[in-house]
Formats: C-alpha cells, sequence, structure tokens
C-alpha cells in the first residue's frame, strides 16, 4: 500500500475523528473520576474496535450486517440501547454520590467488571454502525482492486487507531489537568449528569437517526 493511500484515508477520516461522541464523551467523564489512566483504558478499547470493524470489513461479515435491514436495525438499536444505558449510569451515580471526598480505592476496581472502562470503550465502538461504515463505504476507495484486503484494511486501521490515540490522548491530558477541580463531589455530580445527559441524547440519536 502507498503511503499515500494512508495519508488520503487519514485525511479523510480527520474530521469524523475530531467530531465528538460516544469516545470522547466516555474518556472525559473516566479521567474525571478516576485518573488518566481510566482514560487511557477507553482509549484502547475504542482502537481495539477499529481493528475489529476492518477486520470484520475484510471478510465481509459487516458488509452482509449493513446489506440486510433487520440485522442492521439489530446492531443499531443495540449500540444505541448501550449508550443509554451508559447515560443512565452516569445520572444514577451521580444522584447516589456522596457528598464526601471519593474512597481511596475507588480506582482498584476488578480489571474486567461490565463498567471496566476498556470495555466501555471497545463496546462503544464495537456497536456503532457508522464506525463499521468507515471501512466499508471509506477505506476500500484507498485501497488497490486486485490484491488481498486485510492486510491493507489493517494498515488503515493502524493509521486510523494512531490519529484517534493522538486526538483522544489530548482530551485525556486536559481532563487530568482539570482533574482536581473534578474531584470536587458537588463538581463531579454535575460533570456526570452533563456527560450521561451526553450519553442519553447520542442514544436517541442513533436509534432515530
Amino acid at each position: 500500500m502507498r503511503e499515500v493511500a494512508v495519508l488520503g484515508f487519514l485525511l479523510a477520516v480527520a474530521p469524523i475523528t475530531a467530531t465528538p461522541g460516544a469516545s470522547l464523551t466516555l474518556v472525559v467523564s473516566r479521567v474525571a473520576t478516576g485518573g488518566r489512566r481510566q482514560g487511557w483504558w477507553v482509549i484502547l478499547g475504542t482502537v481495539t474496535g477499529l481493528y475489529v470493524h476492518a477486520t470484520l470489513a475484510a471478510v465481509g461479515l459487516a458488509a452482509l450486517v449493513l446489506r440486510s435491514s433487520q440485522a442492521f436495525w439489530v446492531v443499531k438499536l443495540v449500540g444505541a440501547a448501550y449508550l443509554v444505558g451508559l447515560g443512565i449510569w452516569l445520572l444514577w451515580s451521580a444522584s447516589r454520590r456522596p457528598t464526601g471526598p471519593p474512597p481511596t480505592v475507588r480506582a482498584r476496581r476488578l480489571p474486567w467488571r461490565v463498567d471496566h472502562p476498556y470495555l466501555q470503550g471497545l463496546l462503544g465502538n464495537v456497536l456503532n454502525p457508522k464506525a463499521a461504515a468507515i471501512y466499508l463505504t471509506l477505506a476500500p476507495q484507498f485501497l488497490e482492486p486486485g490484491r488481498p484486503v486485510l492486510v491493507p484494511m489493517l494498515l488503515l486501521a493502524t493509521a486510523h487507531a494512531a490519529l484517534h490515540t493522538c486526538w483522544l490522548a489530548g482530551w485525556t491530558a486536559v481532563s487530568g489537568a482539570a482533574a482536581r477541580l473534578l474531584r470536587k463531589a458537588s463538581v463531579r455530580r454535575v460533570f456526570d449528569r452533563l456527560t450521561g445527559a451526553i450519553l442519553l441524547g447520542l442514544g436517541v440519536r442513533a436509534a432515530v437517526s
């Protein structure tokens, strides 16, 4: 694959990457409550989701889902329900948040709980049909016809992952710098309500769009 193809793909996905969505909301939310490390877990989960989409597109499974209206709607509604569920969870957490300082053991949760930031980032990306559409409609335009698809598709995913990581890492740093303010219980309650409402809105928009 030529470098110009990778560069062209990056220029095409850059505006999509910079559009605020579930991944950015999750990064800011998790850094605010658990520190930069949790933000990096979300980034890792999101990047893993990109490779999942690229692999499925290369083997043709994602195309099958998008061509079947019923399968597409199932994936779309499951993804929307997941975002709505995350939003409700954040709103519920805000209503139950104590007024005192957070317990020091909060960041020491079991590594693979359902609310682990890696799983949230992964599912938030994998269950997004629009992310799959990037590798079904946009990425093929930068592939060489008549050649194997899997390796070039993974190369494009790697470039996309690097771009996405840089974008979300910047927000991780910004959120981490504001962590002292966000540790205040009153501020965290407002912040959780705000991010919960955003995720709810994203879920509803995904369901009706």
